[in-house]
C-alpha cells in the first residue's frame, strides 16, 4: 500500500485501521519506541484537506502531519511533517514493542533449546530427551516461542515444553495451553510403544505462579502435570509445588448504584448526546462503569464518557467529557467538539448489525458488541440464567492484576455462574476464562460469619445479588463465541479441566449481530462419557 497520492482522510483510516487490529503495537522513530500504545493515547482526523496524528502519554507529546502510509510485512511505515518543517521524517508502526529482529529473535530461541536440553539431561538422569524442537506447526497452533519435546524412560513417557525469559509475558503465560495440546498430540499420534503419561512445563524463573495456580484446577487423574522454573544463568531446574502457592490473593470492588452515577453525571451526558446525531440517540446505551463515571455505548463500544470529580484546584465538582475509544480518548473541549461530531456521524453511520466488514468502526470491539446483545437476551437465549441480576465488567483484584469478569450472574439455583465471551478465534480462551472462574470461586468460598446465622461470601458482603443467597458450590462456566470462530483446540483443553470445574462451550450463530441464537452446547458432563 504505498500511498502518497491517497486522500487525508484514506490516510488516517489505514492509521486507524492498523491501530484497531494491533492494539498491543509500537510507535518508532528511527528505532526508538516512542509510544507503547497500550498505555499512550492518540487520535488521527482529515482536518483542512490533512491526516493529523497526535499522540501522547506520560512522558511525551506528538503531533504530526502526515503525507504518505507504506505497508511493509506486519509493519506501517508513516512518512510525516512537523509544522513548520519541509523535510519529512518516518515513524513505523510495529505489532508490539519488541524491538529483536527475526535473526536475533530466532538465535535467542536456538540458545534457549540447547539450554533446555542440558538442564533436562542433567535433572533427569536416566531419561532421555528427544525430539527437542520449535517450529511453527500451524496445523496443531505450534508456534517457535515454544521448545517442545519427550523426556524418555524405558516405555515410560513425558511431553516436556519450555518458553525462554526473552518472550513476552503473554507468551510465558500462555504455555499451559500449548503444553496441554502438546501432551494431546503426542497421545494421539504416538506409535503405540510407550504411554506419555504426563507434561512437564518449563517456565522462566520468577515467573511461575498464572501456571501454578491454573496447573493446580486440571485433571490430575487424566496425566501427571509437573511445573519447574529454569534460571538461565546457572542452568538450574527447580520444581515448583503449584498445589502449594498460598492463598489467592483477590479483592472485590464494592458494588455502586448504577442509577445514581448516571444521575450524578447527567449533565455531561446530556451535552454528549446532543452531539449524537438526532435519529441515531436511541440507539444509545448510557451504562455506569463506577460509582462516578458513566460510558455511551453502541453496540457495547464505549464512544464516550463522563467522570464526576473534583475540578483542577478546587472541592467543585465538575464532569470531565472525553469521547474516543480505546487509545483513541481525546477531552471534550470547544476546539474537538467539531472533531467529535464528525467521529459521532461516522460511528453511527458505520456501526450498524449490516454495516460494512472493512470498516474499523464496525469490527471494533466485537467481544463487547457480543456481549451487550446476549446482555440484552439472555433470559431468552439461556433461560436457566438470571438477566435481572447480570454483572458486566465486574473489577477484581488479583495478585497485584486488575482483572475485569465479561459477565457475571446467578443461575435460578442461586449459583454463581461466569461467562466469559469472544468472538474471534482464540487459542488461550479455556485458561483465560479458567482465571476469572478461579477468582469467583475464592471469592465466594471467602465466608463471614453474617445475619440470621448465615455465612455470606465476598459478593454479598460487598453488594452484588441484593436480594438473593448465592450459592456456596463453586460457581459455573460458561465460554461462549460464534460457532465458526470457537478454535478447535479449545474443546480439547477443556477435557483437560478437573471435574470441579463445571464448564459449558455455547456455540451461537455466525450472523449474531443480526440474529443471536444457540447453535450447539457442549458440556463437561458429555466429556466424561
Amino acid at each position: 500500500m504505498a500511498a502518497g497520492h491517497l486522500a487525508a482522510s484514506q490516510l488516517a483510516q489505514s492509521i486507524e485501521e492498523y491501530l484497531i487490529e494491533h492494539p498491543a503495537a509500537a510507535v518508532l522513530e528511527d528505532g526508538r519506541v516512542l509510544f507503547d500504545m497500550r498505555t499512550a493515547r492518540y487520535a488521527v482526523s482529515e482536518q483542512h484537506g490533512r491526516c493529523l496524528l497526535q499522540l501522547w502519554s506520560e512522558e511525551r507529546n506528538l503531533v504530526r502531519t502526515v503525507v504518505e502510509v507504506q505497508a511493509r510485512a506486519q509493519c506501517l511505515r508513516l512518512m510525516t511533517r512537523r509544522m513548520g518543517a519541509a523535510k519529512a521524517q518516518a515513524l513505523e508502526l510495529t505489532p508490539t514493542s519488541d524491538r529483536r529482529t527475526p535473526t536475533a529473535r530466532e538465535a535467542a530461541r536456538r540458545n534457549y533449546q540447547r539450554l533446555l536440553e542440558r538442564a533436562l539431561t542433567r535433572r533427569f538422569i536416566g531419561s532421555k530427551v528427544e525430539g527437542l524442537r520449535s517450529a511453527m506447526d500451524l496445523e496443531h497452533s505450534f508456534g517457535p516461542a515454544y521448545v517442545r519435546g519427550h523426556l524418555l524412560k524405558g516405555t515410560a513417557a513425558d511431553a516436556v515444553i519450555g518458553v525462554g525469559e526473552a518472550e513476552s509475558g503473554a507468551m510465558i503465560d500462555g504455555i499451559l495451553t500449548l503444553g496441554i495440546l502438546w501432551l494431546h498430540h503426542c497421545r494421539e499420534k504416538g506409535d503405540g510403544r510407550r504411554h506419555f503419561g504426563g507434561l512437564k512445563v518449563i517456565v522462566p524463573a520468577g515467573a511461575w505462579r498464572t501456571t501454578a495456580e491454573r496447573m493446580a484446577w486440571l485433571n490430575h487423574a487424566a496425566a501427571g502435570f509437573e511445573l519447574f522454573t529454569l534460571d538461565e544463568r546457572s542452568e538450574e531446574l527447580e520444581q515448583v509445588d503449584f498445589r502449594d502457592t498460598g492463598n489467592l490473593d483477590s479483592r472485590l470492588v464494592h458494588a455502586f448504584s448504577a442509577a445514581a452515577a448516571i444521575e450524578r453525571c447527567q449533565g455531561g451526558v446530556e451535552r454528549l448526546m446532543g452531539l449524537v446525531p438526532a435519529m441515531a440517540r436511541e440507539r444509545v446505551e448510557v451504562r455506569a462503569g463506577s460509582a462516578g463515571e458513566v460510558g455511551l455505548l453502541l453496540h457495547g463500544l464505549e464512544f464516550a464518557r463522563v467522570r464526576h470529580g473534583f475540578a483542577a484546584n478546587s472541592f467543585a465538582r465538575a464532569d470531565e467529557i472525553t469521547f474516543g475509544a480505546g487509545a483513541n480518548e481525546t477531552p471534550l473541549t470547544e476546539e474537538s467538539e467539531a472533531m467529535c461530531r464528525e467521529l459521532l456521524t461516522r460511528l453511527f453511520r458505520s456501526r450498524r448489525p449490516d454495516g460494512a466488514h472493512t470498516d474499523p468502526l464496525f469490527r471494533m470491539a466485537p467481544e463487547r458488541w457480543l456481549e451487550a446483545r446476549l446482555r440484552a437476551e439472555i433470559e431468552e437465549l439461556l433461560p436457566g440464567l438470571r438477566g435481572d441480576l447480570l454483572y458486566t465488567q465486574v473489577p477484581t483484584l488479583s495478585t497485584g492484576d486488575r482483572g475485569l469478569l465479561d459477565l457475571l450472574t446467578l443461575d435460578r439455583n442461586s449459583r454463581l455462574v461466569v461467562l466469559e465471551l469472544k468472538a474471534d478465534e482464540d487459542l488461550h480462551l479455556p485458561l483465560q476464562a479458567l482465571d476469572y472462574w478461579i477468582r469467583v470461586r475464592a471469592l465466594n468460598a471467602d465466608r463471614q460469619p453474617g445475619a440470621g446465622g448465615r455465612t455470606p461470601g465476598a459478593f454479598e458482603r460487598q453488594g452484588y445479588f441484593a436480594g438473593a443467597e448465592v450459592s456456596e458450590l463453586p460457581p459455573r462456566l460458561l465460554l461462549a463465541g460464534p460457532a465458526l470462530r470457537i478454535h478447535p483446540a479449545n474443546e480439547p483443553v477443556l477435557r483437560y479441566f478437573s471435574p470441579q470445574v463445571e464448564w459449558e462451550l455455547i456455540a451461537v450463530s455466525e450472523h449474531w449481530r443480526r440474529e443471536l441464537k444457540v447453535v450447539f452446547r457442549k458440556r463437561s458432563g458429555d466429556a466424561a462419557r
